[in-house]
């Protein structure tokens, strides 16, 4: 379980002149919360979001977890709400994957 005194630290950082406004901040911090909720261990997060020439709205993440774990994921689509939603799914899977393999250590 999460400990509500000590929440993850997120880092957002917006790149290519897209403006990262407050409903893109929230939106991140929201879905964050699910994993959050999934898996106690994340340390930090930094959060990468940009707009390529194509016009197209890429998410990145990389998740640093205690024991030194790193998760790493990136998601683009025409939408970046979409982006960030599919990047949360890809991050999710990756984490039950870890924890998986912490039980089998």
């Amino acid at each position: 379980m999460a400990n509500q005194n000590s929440p993850m630290s997120i880092q957002i950082t917006a790149r290519h002149d897209l403006t990262l406004t407050p409903g893109l901040t929230d939106h991140v911090h929201d879905k964050f919360k699910k994993l959050e909720n999934h898996f106690s261990q994340i340390i930090n997060t930094h959060v990468t979001l940009s707009v390529d020439k194509k016009f197209q709205q890429m998410a990145k993440a990389n998740m640093n977890l205690a024991g030194g774990g790193t998760i790493v994921a990136s998601c683009t689509t025409e939408d970046m709400y979409k982006s960030i939603d599919l990047l949360i799914d890809d991050l999710d899977k990756q984490i039950i994957k870890y924890k998986e393999k912490l039980k089998h250590e």
